[in-house]
């Protein structure tokens, strides 16, 4: 008599086992998301768009808020302030503005929260490392022998420099027009000018690279920086958070230290 065929139950049996087993684990390991908070909530990325002025002190800065603020993630698109304001007037996608100056922001409202002043800033004249054309003082930078480079007119810094050269009566024929302050920056570090004038911050960033020439009070200017959040934000109550967190004691410290002056 033939012996009974168990090859299908074998099969059934052994499907059903694996099925068991592969369910419990797929359940562990499928319960969350890439990007998750360490409390299990979903973290929550805001974009700020800031003034290239901020660049490095903003990375430790976002740095500090996200640690004390684990279920969010900040991140920094930098450029001149008169190129955020046309990204925030053709709707960018964005949560947050920070300008080098109160008339870029005051020309979007409409578009933002109220802003509030998170620092100052003031100007001096950057040479390269040694000062070798020996520049001391704003007159300086009218000796045509001299290669100098200032930020475009429409650009904050642009436009403060202007300022306090018409304000001594002094008449300057920049080599080039940069579109930020960190364009100055570069063109004198690479040696490309003898000299510009640059936010006593970012000098500060080069240090061993470009020299620092300060420009007395009296014919300085002062740049102001208001935060605020856009209305377009799609995170109002996180980037809120963040504008207020630029006036916390934690904030103003990490600015004070990149040499930003007080609100």
């Amino acid at each position: 008599m033939p012996r009974p065929r168990t090859t299908g139950r074998r099969t059934a049996a052994a499907t059903a086992l694996c099925a068991a087993l592969i369910v419990p684990l797929a359940a562990g390991c499928g319960s969350g998301k890439s990007g998750e908070a360490s409390g299990g909530g979903e973290k929550t990325t805001i974009k700020v768009l800031a003034a290239a002025s901020l660049t490095d002190v903003f990375k430790k800065a976002g740095a500090a808020y996200e640690k004390a603020h684990p279920d969010t993630i900040v991140k920094f698109s930098y450029a001149g302030s008169q190129q955020l304001a046309a990204q925030v007037e053709q709707d960018f996608p964005a949560d947050a503005l920070v300008t080098a100056d109160t008339k870029t922001m005051d020309g979007l409202k409409g578009r933002t929260g109220t802003p509030v002043t998170i620092a100052h800033n003031r100007l001096v004249i950057a040479t390269g490392k040694g000062n070798p054309e020996k520049v001391t003082a704003l007159k300086d930078l009218t000796d045509s022998r001299l290669k100098v480079v200032l930020a475009a007119p429409e650009v904050p810094v642009g436009r403060y420099s202007q300022q306090v050269l018409d304000k001594q009566h002094l008449k300057v024929k920049p080599v080039s027009q940069e579109q930020d302050v960190r364009g100055v920056l570069s063109k004198v570090e690479l040696g490309e000018a003898d000299a510009g004038i640059v936010y006593a911050t970012d000098a500060k960033t080069a240090p061993g690279k470009v020299d620092a020439v300060p420009v007395p009070d009296d014919q300085n200017a002062v740049a102001a920086y208001p935060a605020a959040t856009l209305k377009v934000s799609e995170h109002k109550k996180q980037a809120d958070s963040f504008v207020k967190w630029l006036r916390s004691a934690k904030a103003q410290q990490i600015l004070r230290d990149a040499g930003f002056q007080k609100p």
